[in-house]
């Protein structure tokens, strides 16, 4: 076996074992304990996290960064991850932040030549827009984290101008309209709840408080999930064309859409009371695009928003 291949064989079998001695991987390739060390040595250099621990039951250890085997891509593949990447780049806040951009250097940097000048001459061709925050959202892998390994967390939250902890337990986390959200069940209401994630102030470890089985919930079907006590409103809005374009990205996890075939639509499903306020300056944004027919707290919020507005600028 020649020494490249040796090499792109131990680095995928270090990082199946995980944890090894040098004897083992000497008796595995066939070479001498000499040799395996030489090898290790050259993966250290080539950025394998590895590190070594003394005593009789000591050997080698992967880190938990493991480094993936090598993968071929063809160009059209590579161009498209590039792309999906680098479309990210609008959020000011990742998960992972960092190893995003060190991942799309180095898909960039180890490309040949010409599909580099291929990208250059793609990134003011195409381009995926979504709207500038100057929100902060600095708690996105504490709450992506969580989810994944099904834990309590304590939040510090904002919300109507004044600040109070909650236990929480999320599902996940999802970006919209540039900004940051995640469904989690709160301990406190009993029930699942939607946070925006630049309202919540601190994370820390929750208490010594159970995790409820959520391994069943996710980002696709958590609403399903929220308790029957929760006092929702039948809704019903007609919209133009126009409307059914504005209203499509809002509020398509909200409310059932209907489009005809002429593309006007109408909204029909139930609403929680407790978005009645949203929803009223929402559709008074829409204009002669959207026309409310019910609920009619709905239609009450709209008047009374309406109503002082023409107070402010009469």
């Amino acid at each position: 076996m020649s020494k490249s291949k040796r090499l792109m064989e131990l680095m995928m079998t270090v990082n199946r074992k995980r944890k090894f001695t040098v004897k083992e991987l000497a008796e595995e390739f066939g070479v001498s304990s000499r040799t395996i060390l030489r090898d290790l040595q050259e993966l250290s250099e080539l950025g394998v996290p590895l590190y070594s621990e003394v005593g009789p039951h000591g050997g080698y250890q992967v880190l938990n960064e493991r480094v993936l085997p090598p993968i071929a891509f063809t160009e059209e593949e590579a161009v498209a991850i590039f792309f999906a990447s680098h479309a990210l780049r609008h959020y000011r806040f990742l998960p992972f932040e960092t190893e995003a951009s060190a991942a799309l250097g180095k898909f960039y940097n180890y490309m040949p030549g010409d599909v580099r000048d291929r990208i250059d001459e793609m990134k003011n061709r195409v381009d995926f827009i979504s709207p500038q925050r100057q929100s902060a959202f600095p708690h996105l892998a504490e709450l992506l984290d969580a989810a994944i390994r099904q834990q309590v967390i304590a939040i510090e939250y904002e919300s109507g101008g004044r600040q109070d902890c909650r236990d929480i337990q999320p599902v996940g986390i999802y970006a919209r309209g540039g900004l940051w959200y995640c469904p989690a069940y709160c301990f406190r209401r009993e029930d699942f709840r939607l946070f925006r994630c630049d309202r919540i102030r601190s994370v820390v470890p929750g208490p010594e408080r159970k995790p409820l089985d959520m391994r069943h919930i996710h980002l696709g079907n958590w609403e399903s999930h929220i308790a029957a006590k929760r006092h929702d409103a039948d809704c019903y809005v007609e919209l133009t064309k126009s409307g059914v374009d504005m209203c499509e990205a809002e509020l398509a996890r909200r409310v059932p859409m209907h489009v005809r075939e002429d593309d006007s639509g109408f909204l029909k499903g139930t609403i929680p009371l407790g978005e009645i306020p949203f929803l009223a300056r929402f559709f008074i944004g829409l204009g002669r695009e959207a026309t409310v027919i019910e609920p009619p707290r709905l239609l009450a919020e709209i008047r009374k928003v309406l109503s002082e507005l023409m107070e402010r600028y009469e």
